[in-house]
């Protein structure tokens, strides 16, 4: 794939798509991490491992959301920069999630999240 030129600019509607898709990612990782966090039992020291790598994930997806509303996210460059960066926080809070339900079902982590 060719890479886009310096000034190069992508359609609002496209951007827009994106932006609300993004959103709705946010959306459900700030739920579970609430959901999960709002659980009553006590927290033990597996339970980090997995509770900052969904930290870390969600502020990247905020900070990809922040600059996804900036008036210069349609110049094609920095929209695909912060598509790439979105990918990688969406990663980390799979690892997250994955690494926290491992915990779940070895029975090794507090905070369950099978219930």
């Amino acid at each position: 794939m060719a890479e886009p030129g310096p000034e190069e600019k992508i359609d609002a509607t496209f951007r827009n798509g994106s932006l609300t898709a993004a959103g709705i990612i946010l959306g459900f990782s700030l739920n579970f991490i609430s959901h999960w966090v709002s659980n009553p039992n006590d927290w033990s020291k597996i339970d980090i491992l997995p509770m900052l790598l969904l930290t870390a994930g969600i502020a990247i997806q905020v900070k990809v959301f922040a600059d996804l509303l900036a008036r210069d996210s349609l110049i094609a460059a920095k929209y695909d920069r912060s598509r790439r960066l979105f990918l990688v926080g969406l990663g980390i809070v799979a690892a997250g999630i994955g690494l926290a339900l491992l915990n779940d079902i070895l029975g090794l982590g507090s905070m369950p999240i099978l219930g």
